[in-house]
């Protein structure tokens, strides 16, 4: 068994309901593809190849000390039309870090962003509670319906994409990684969970902006 679960915990939901988990607004069936812990070289290049081969629009949840070391990378993203997010300066486990300097982490990243984004993924899903009421002060907590797991390379990667695909529906934000660390999984899975639901009509869009003062 992975240890992780793909499809979001009810209970999580359930303590959490003003956190995003999915988008079930849309008139025709949407998935929302997110990629959590770039940019990187190549690795953001071959997601961004691979989602224009679908017309497909995702959200880029980047680390902000990436974002400092590969800045034409994340141009790239926006040149294409996607939607970037918050995912800290340094990747910080918010259950292993302080109110202070976790916030002041998020707000490092948001500079070196560069970008009015109010989109924020804590890193690993893991934000305490103290912490959560001064981070929507400025962004939205943008969770997920569906973990793939390609960062676990216990997984053989067709699991991962029969996985994957077994448990997204409309509306799921589904959870990617553009990471050095997920490619050799990712790589195998996305053109294929594209291809998918592709051929069965669904769209691929980005996270909508919500509305905050100063965004």
């Amino acid at each position: 068994m992975p240890p992780f679960l793909h499809k979001s915990n009810f209970l999580f939901r359930t303590i959490y309901p003003e956190f995003w988990w999915k988008i079930s607004d849309a008139a025709e069936p949407t998935i929302y593809l997110t990629f959590d812990d770039g940019p990187i070289p190549n690795v953001t290049e071959f997601v961004l190849e691979q989602l224009d081969k679908f017309a497909a629009q995702a959200t880029f949840f980047c680390i902000g000390d990436n974002v400092r070391k590969y800045r034409d990378i994340l141009l790239k993203v926006l040149e294409a039309g996607h939607m970037i997010g918050n995912h800290t300066f340094n990747h910080l486990n918010g259950w292993q870090t302080d109110d202070a300097r976790y916030v002041d982490n998020i707000r490092q990243c948001q500079q070196e962003l560069n970008f009015d984004t109010a989109l924020f993924r804590p890193p690993y899903g893991r934000i305490k509670k103290s912490q959560v009421p001064l981070v929507m002060e400025s962004h939205s907590v943008i969770m997920w319906d569906v973990l793939t797991g390609d960062f676990d390379r216990s997984q053989p990667a067709d699991v991962c994409l029969r996985k994957s695909i077994q448990y997204t529906e409309p509306g799921s934000i589904v959870l990617f990684h553009d990471s050095l660390k997920a490619w050799p999984v990712m790589s195998y899975v996305l053109p294929r969970f594209l291809a998918h639901f592709a051929e069965r009509g669904y769209s691929f869009r980005a996270i909508p902006q919500p509305a905050y003062a100063g965004f």
